[in-house]
């Protein structure tokens, strides 16, 4: 088997500090401040051989469902892996979007199962196909995986296309793993978790994209018992169980999930007009629009926006994301959850970079 490799993973990890980071796709992460009690709450003793019972409780509550369904994890990635190992063996087919966050392929290759394609459209405003994933479906398909909203685009599936979904999960024997990382950020028209349409669906999420919170790392996958008993099987080998003190934490963000969300829609709300509105100004950028903290356009009549990419790092010190990450070369993703005062300074270098400004970065450093 191949070595798996996720090419936009290293190169996050890897790359060089921006003085302007619209790159890095978290909110602006929270103090210890922002989460009364957090201080007290890190004890060092403790244990949580299938998931802190609190934690699991905790999640459980905020969906309505019975603890027995929820399964706890290492941040979303974590929580996707071990959904991909408890339900796939080798050789079966996995079914993914395209445009794709590459490390859900390399978790499904490491684990020795096919991955194939199914295409999310520009021209269609991104939106999922059932007609057009059904035809894909073959006899070896085991899983079919996409992200909602979409990671890099920020669209969010209709109601008719996930309910279409569950039919074509439940009349084929599949299962459906629906990636809702950056569910919380949105809010008007948020959606119940997938896992909650079918038991043939699995939701996966995390506090780490919409609450400012990814340094605690708390991930988990809401799924059937059956299905969630498989998946802390499936930790066993991986972690065997979370850090006690990083869930004390998680669950006493739980205890104030309104608040931080409340934290949240403020900067939410004041970043996402400024990026819609940049966006609409601009005829040498096409986007479709987002519902999230994400935004994917592209260079309008270019085929690969690498070289803006490169020279916007180099002469603006701003820092989006390459496209063909994604395996959409003309795009790049930007973010738009951190400060508002370093996203305005990130449009202007934008817009100097389209503009083709040549302004060395120390005109940046305030």
């Amino acid at each position: 088997m191949a070595r798996a490799r996720a090419p936009y993973m290293e190169w996050a990890k890897k790359r060089p500090a921006a003085r302007i980071d619209l790159a890095a796709s978290d909110l602006l992460a929270c103090s210890l401040e922002d989460l009364p009690g957090a201080r007290q709450a890190v004890d060092l003793a403790g244990h949580g051989a299938d998931g802190s019972p609190p934690l699991c409780e905790a999640i459980a509550a905020r969906y309505g469902i019975a603890p027995d369904r929820v399964a706890t994890a290492g941040g979303c990635s974590g929580a996707n892996f071990l959904a991909f190992a408890a339900v796939l063996e080798t050789g079966d087919e996995v079914l993914m979007e395209r445009p794709v966050y590459d490390p859900l392929v390399a978790a499904a290759r490491m684990l020795g199962a096919k991955v194939s394609f199914f295409d999310r459209r520009f021209d269609e405003g991104y939106a999922i196909d059932p007609d057009r994933i059904a035809a894909a479906v073959t006899r070896g398909t085991r899983l079919v995986v996409l992200s909602n909203p979409h990671n890099p685009t920020g669209v969010l599936a209709s109601e008719e296309s996930l309910e279409a979904l569950a039919r074509l999960a439940e009349a084929s024997g599949i299962f459906v793993l629906v990636d809702e990382v950056y569910q919380d950020t949105v809010f008007q028209g948020r959606q119940p978790p997938a896992a909650t349409r079918s038991p043939a669906l699995i939701s996966t999420n995390s506090l780490t994209k919409a609450y400012g919170l990814s340094a605690l790392r708390c991930g988990w996958a809401l799924a059937t018992p059956e299905i969630a008993e498989r998946i802390r099987r499936a930790r066993d080998v991986v972690d065997n169980y979370g850090p006690i003190p990083a869930d004390r934490l998680a669950v006493l963000a739980f205890r104030h999930l309104d608040s931080l969300a409340q934290r949240a829609r403020a900067i939410i709300e004041t970043n996402a007009p400024l990026v819609a509105a940049f966006l609409a100004a601009r005829r040498d950028l096409e986007c479709v629009p987002s519902r999230s903290i994400i935004a994917f356009p592209r260079l309008t009549g270019q085929a690969d926006a690498e070289p803006f990419v490169r020279r916007l790092f180099e002469r603006q010190g701003t820092a989006v994301v390459a496209g063909s990450f994604f395996g959409e070369p003309a795009h790049f993703r930007i973010s738009f959850g951190g400060s508002t005062e370093a996203l305005a300074r990130g449009l202007e270098g934008l817009a100097r970079s389209l503009a083709g400004g040549e302004d060395p970065p120390s005109l940046y450093q305030r």
